[in-house]
């Protein structure tokens, strides 16, 4: 049994690889190109091209937790077992979240500039006891979210695609057919769900339109989800009041892009997770599977490819 990782791990890493999995052959800033016909599976990105060739692989691990770049038209097509590092961004991804509603709130950019102008500038401004949140997407992030809103003293509204599952913090489940009224009743919409046929383009002109004409908008998972012109014309006709984004349609979000103008826009640069413990939980999640698939156990976070997460 062989496993390909591609790019950098420190020694820390290959310790833990060779102790999760002593009996198994393992090969750190592999090259695909030569050695994808022998592995048996791959931590890393496996080109459509080199997948062909790929004629032992059953297993491939993203160290990403969201998978829309991974999930090429040949893996999806194939037998391989894709898994993910999802989870390993949730706390800070939901914190992040927090962050922006705080903000959004409370107008912070405002004492921002007078702060920059030396300026003593009070003014009245919200607090989110009492508001009401909408989590689109109760993956791990949403679900960490809904308990920091709860923590605040936030009605928490959710929505997800399997409405069976537990929702704990969360008030009210609705399902994908109470979109409008989800939508209407939110003082800050948050959008944690992963970039998927299903998801993409769903905030559209009339979901924007939906919502209160005092309410924000937040994205902390993936750009995409957002149509861009939509919401930049709900943000400039004030049907909604303001928009927290640290995931963008097009990253590095362009310097003409107006949403880095607008005074009711906070942007951040893809930026909520970048924590040195979501890169430790991310190797963790590795770890576990690499030592999972070489006892022949069932892997960790394993990704249904029709869904895309």
């Amino acid at each position: 049994m062989r496993i390909l990782f591609t790019g950098e791990h420190d020694e820390s890493v290959r310790r833990g690889v060779r102790a999760a999995a002593p009996q198994t052959g393992v090969t750190f800033g592999a090259d695909l190109a030569e050695g994808i016909e022998e592995a048996d599976a791959v931590v890393g990105h496996v080109p459509d091209a080199l997948l062909a060739r790929a004629r032992r692989l059953r297993w491939v691990h993203s160290p990403a937790a969201g998978v829309d770049g991974a999930l090429s038209g040949a893996l999806l097509d194939s037998d391989v077992t894709l898994t993910s590092s999802a989870g390993n961004g949730a706390i800070p991804l939901a914190e992040h979240a927090m962050l922006m509603m705080l903000m959004l709130s409370r107008d912070a950019p405002r004492w921002l500039r007078a702060q920059a102008e030396r300026r003593w500038d009070r003014y009245p401004h919200g607090e989110l006891a009492g508001a009401t949140v909408g989590l689109y997407g109760l993956g791990n992030a949403g679900l960490d979210l809904a308990a920091k809103a709860k923590a605040f003293h936030m009605r928490v509204l959710g929505m997800r695609r399997r409405a069976g599952m537990p929702a704990p913090g969360v008030d009210e489940l609705c399902g994908q057919d109470d979109f409008p009224r989800f939508l209407a009743a939110c003082d800050f919409v948050v959008v944690t769900a992963p970039l998927t046929a299903a998801t993409a383009g769903r905030f559209d002109r009339a979901a924007f339109a939906a919502m209160k004409r005092t309410a924000c908008f937040v994205c902390v998972s993936r750009g995409g989800i957002a149509d861009d012109d939509a919401l930049l014309d709900a943000l400039w006709r004030g049907e909604i009041a303001g928009a927290g984004l640290d995931a963008h349609g097009v990253e590095p979000l362009p310097a003409e892009s107006p949403f880095w103008r607008l005074p009711n826009v906070i942007v951040t640069p893809h930026n909520g997770a970048t924590t040195g413990a979501t890169a430790r939980r991310g190797v963790e999640i590795m770890l576990d599977n690499v030592g999972r698939f070489a006892r022949g156990e069932p892997l960790r976070n394993v990704v249904d490819k029709a869904a895309g997460y």
